[in-house]
């Protein structure tokens, strides 16, 4: 089958040195990947109108006999869901408002009938908790016979900031920039997000009742459930704690916090699976990292490889993962085992970055594929992409990068010392400075991270 490279954006400028054959295969199962993941088409095959009736999935309404229906929602890839609601009810949202991620160099989106608000993401700003404040309004507005679409998608934590009474925004920025650092995994996080927050870990469905939810989720969470404002949690404020003191973070969080987390009442404990007996939700997920990569093996299948998904599930230090993911490509190289050559091997979730001290500017993904770098010098045959799939690597604008036997001879003819770089976590710079970082822009989807290796 023909080969394409489409969606991504510097595809000449990375094809035109080092292992060009294996680089154009990663790159095309990478896109075809991507291609897969199309938000909005995914939407509009799920939710239609038929005949006066408004179908979602297995869900049958008569649009004459339902209340207003309302949009809400958060995240980097909540646009495209959206859009495909507008363009489907025409004209029947009665109010919406959403949280997308703020980009420079992207347009402003306008929808009619659902405001679109952008935000601060990683790190919560004021106009995340503005938008938050206007999401929590209408859900309270809600009443019976009412439907609430509710749009969930990777970075909604940090979009739809509404801490809890005593703590401010600059308490919840501190406390978020320090877990970031710390290695701590999305899930222990979000324990900790979860137990300071109005909005989160369930208590948005609680404040739209007695109006019913439709959740349209993708899920960019190692566990592969839904997740987000609607779903009843399964951490506690004691969770919460121990998530502090396993990263030596509880003397460093703000007074505000702590004393909250410390002194909470157990009144004040997230919504639990019992306190959601009389609320009307019903999930949907769009896409999962498994979506990802199963099309990922598809298109190596379809190329003619021996393909393999090892995990949807990757979690650990970034580096750390790219050594041992080089270690199996070696395995197949020399002894043909657990796959003959030519192979590709995928896998998806998300690691890690530990950040102490001072740090240059990088990505999970682009620490991973030049931590694997480090470990197959010499090789003709074994290349690495690993982009994360919003198209938004760490807090730069890339979405990750490439790399082959023949990287590290050519930043060392660049000048370019890959272990000190790795080392301070100044990965996008050897990355740009090789010509080796992935640009795709948005994607207009998030389920974590993508790993492609083949080995020709």
């Amino acid at each position: 089958m023909k080969v394409n490279t489409m969606a991504i954006k510097n595809k000449k400028e990375l094809l035109s040195h080092g292992n060009k054959k294996g680089r154009k295969i990663v790159l095309d199962i990478l896109e075809h990947a991507l291609k897969t993941l199309d938000t909005y088409k995914i939407v509009k095959k799920l939710v239609y109108v038929d005949d006066g009736n408004l179908i979602v999935g297995n869900l049958n309404y008569n649009l004459s006999k339902i209340g207003d229906i309302y949009v809400v929602g958060a995240g980097k890839a909540t646009l495209p869901i959206a859009k495909a609601l507008k363009d489907v009810l025409r004209g029947r949202i009665k109010k919406g408002v959403i949280i997308e991620k703020r980009r420079k160099k992207e347009k402003k989106c306008k929808l009619e009938g659902i405001k679109v608000i952008e935000a601060s993401h990683p790190i919560p700003d004021k106009a995340g908790l503005k938008g938050a404040k206007e999401i929590m309004n209408i859900v309270k507005s809600t009443k019976k016979g009412d439907l609430v679409f509710v749009c969930i998608t990777g970075g909604c934590s940090a979009l739809m900031p509404l801490p809890v009474e005593g703590i401010s925004l600059e308490d919840k920025k501190k406390t978020t920039d320090l877990l970031l650092k710390s290695g701590a995994t999305i899930q222990e996080i979000n324990a900790v997000r979860k137990h300071i927050s109005s909005i989160k870990g369930g208590r948005l469905a609680l404040h739209a009742h007695p109006a019913e939810l439709i959740d349209l989720i993708i899920v960019d969470e190692v566990a592969g459930l839904p997740w987000g404002p609607t779903v009843p949690d399964t951490t506690t404020f004691k969770d919460a704690i121990s998530v502090l003191r396993k990263y030596e973070l509880w003397e460093k969080i703000p007074d505000p916090v702590r004393n909250y987390l410390k002194n909470a009442d157990p009144s004040l404990e997230t919504p639990k699976a019992k306190d959601f007996k009389n609320i009307k939700v019903h999930y949907f997920l769009l896409a999962e990292n498994k979506t990802a990569c199963e099309a990922a093996k598809k298109r190596a299948e379809e190329l003619g490889f021996n393909s393999a998904i090892l995990s949807t599930m990757m979690e650990g230090e970034s580096r750390e993962v790219g050594f041992a993911l080089a270690s199996i490509a070696k395995e197949i190289e020399k002894n043909g085992r657990p796959l003959k050559p030519p192979s590709v091997l995928i896998s998806g979730g998300e690691t890690t970055v530990t950040i102490e001290g001072e740090s240059g500017e990088g990505g999970r993904n682009q620490e991973l594929v030049l931590g694997f770098s480090t470990k197959i010098v010499g090789s003709k045959k074994i290349v690495i992409a690993a982009i994360d799939t919003d198209g938004i690597d760490g807090q730069t604008d890339m979405a990750g990068g490439v790399a082959d036997g023949y990287t590290l001879k050519r930043a060392k003819e660049e000048g370019v010392d890959v272990f000190e770089n790795i080392k301070k976590h100044n990965t996008s710079y050897v990355l740009k400075k090789l010509k080796d970082a992935i640009f795709t822009g948005p994607t207009g989807t998030n389920v974590m991270d993508l790993a492609v290796i083949v080995i020709i």
